[in-house]
């Protein structure tokens, strides 16, 4: 019987991808504004740097996931790369929001060199920690309920960026945000560190592949082709994360160009009575203040609250339906929400807030259950084939994440640039009717599509406990008390 996880575990294996949330969160939401607004790209050349350093990242993943499942030390398979790359993960998330004093041609090589540089590194941390979820427990109630701590703190460390990091910039900057953001990422890297060391010292790896098991990448790729749920997951991880890279990525320029100034000054100033002054207080009113960054902050500081709210409902959901059928019942909600953004007018600030609010909280719900749902699939592959490889599983769907990364952030610098966006200017209608529709309907469309493939990924309540149960069987012959 695989053991029970203590809070403890869970917490410390979660602060791993609290860690690695900081430069993700940032790459998704902050990157592309940072590279046209700061570092001086245009939008198309940001798309293209997206395109082939995200691409890089998706060929380096099913490598990484080979190296990882024939790692042996002491330690386990898969911490140890957690502790191996804390460090270089760090430098190269600070040196990926560093502006460099170069020309033009300068800056776009130092932008390859070091986006380049951070997803490989991203790779080396991320699949063998992905994977470790996957053998920490084969217990489904508690690798759901891991799963849920994980997005907690996920959560609380996308609060974190998408509210504190404009603020940030602007305090440490004063004006000069290539500075604030050198800055303020060199904090969040500093902090990733320490995370990753928390987590290697507070996790345990706990299921193990049959020791009779022989080696043979061929025979992984074969297994890994053949499973239909695992090919399913890939598609939808390939299309939630073009939803997320162009929504996320091109929220600020929402808020930037197309929302009404003096709404959302009025709405400062009705939040600033209702919190007894404290927007004012910490310089997010007045003269100076950065209006349309404020906004966007609060606003997404309440909607991570509100992502909070809809995990607590993620565990008994599956619990209930099972997990994929949760899935699908939260991404119908979201999908209508994000679309919805499509007929907010430029004064409707309160509309913008509870919309935002609503798309948060079912995302909310559905945080945690794909990456619980990759862990199943690496079982599943256990239970038809009699062979665990539990990083190339993981490292074949991020792949998918990995794509779609690239897909959605070039999507959106080409839409910008073909819709005439230029940085930093007064917009045309045609540049604002594109902000729209790249906050709105285009993402929704990839929704759609997840959710129709998911209506074919076979593991389903039912199966998920007879899989359980029958590996749990196995593993007893072979598996340490």
């Amino acid at each position: 019987m695989d053991s029970k996880l203590s809070m403890k575990e869970k917490v410390g294996f979660s602060l791993g991808d609290g860690a690695a949330n900081f430069i993700f969160q940032t790459m998704m939401l902050l990157q592309l504004s940072f590279y046209t607004d700061t570092f001086g790209l245009t939008a198309a050349a940001a798309g293209w740097l997206f395109l082939v350093a995200r691409l890089w990242g998706a060929i380096f993943d099913p490598i990484m996931g080979v190296v990882a499942d024939r790692t042996h030390t002491r330690w386990g398979m898969y911490r140890p790369w957690v502790i191996w790359t804390a460090v270089p993960f760090g430098i190269f998330g600070f040196l990926a929001f560093t502006t460099p004093d170069l020309g033009p041609g300068g800056k776009l090589f130092y932008a390859y060199v070091t986006y380049i540089l951070l997803m490989t590194i991203y790779s080396m941390n991320n699949i063998p920690y992905s994977a470790l979820s996957g053998v920490i427990t084969g217990d489904m109630k508690e690798r759901t309920s891991l799963s849920s701590v994980r997005f907690v703190v996920v959560t609380v460390a996308t609060l974190a960026i998408q509210g504190l990091t404009l603020p940030m910039v602007n305090h440490f900057g004063q004006g000069d945000s290539s500075r604030g953001y050198q800055v303020t990422m060199g904090i969040f890297c500093l902090l990733a560190v320490v995370f990753f060391f928390i987590t290697f010292f507070t996790t345990k790896e706990r299921i193990k592949p049959d020791p009779k098991q022989e080696t043979s990448l061929k025979q992984d790729i074969k297994d890994l082709l053949s499973n239909k749920p695992w090919v399913a997951m890939f598609v939808v991880f390939l299309l939630m994360f073009i939803f997320l890279a162009m929504r996320n990525s091109i929220l600020l320029y929402f808020f930037k160009y197309y929302l009404d100034k003096d709404s959302m000054i009025a709405f400062l100033e009705t939040l600033n009575k209702c919190l007894f002054g404290l927007i004012a207080k910490v310089g997010m009113l007045g003269s100076n203040a950065d209006i349309s960054g404020n906004v966007f902050s609060i606003i997404n500081i309440f909607g991570q609250l509100a992502a909070l709210c809809g995990i607590i409902f993620s565990k008994p959901l599956a619990a209930r339906f099972g997990k994929r059928d949760a899935f699908i019942f939260t991404i119908v909600l979201a999908a209508v929400f994000a679309a919805m953004f499509i007929f907010l007018s430029p004064t409707a600030i309160w509309a913008t807030f509870a919309l935002q609010l609503l798309f948060n909280f079912s995302w909310g719900i559905s945080m945690p259950l794909p990456w619980a749902m990759m862990a199943d699939v690496a079982d599943y592959s256990e239970w038809k084939n009699n062979r665990r490889a539990t990083a190339i599983v993981f490292a074949g769907i991020v792949i998918g994440l990995k794509v779609g990364l690239a897909l959605g952030g070039a999507l959106t610098g080409y839409l910008l640039s073909g819709y005439g966006y230029v940085a930093n200017a007064v917009q045309t209608q045609e540049a604002i009717s594109g902000i729209r529709l790249i906050t709105s309907i285009f993402p929704a469309i990839a929704l759609v599509g997840m959710i129709t493939i998911l209506f074919s990924y076979k593991i389903k309540k039912s199966v998920e406990y007879q899989m359980q149960d029958e590996l749990a069987e196995r593993r007893k012959s072979y598996s340490a008390e």
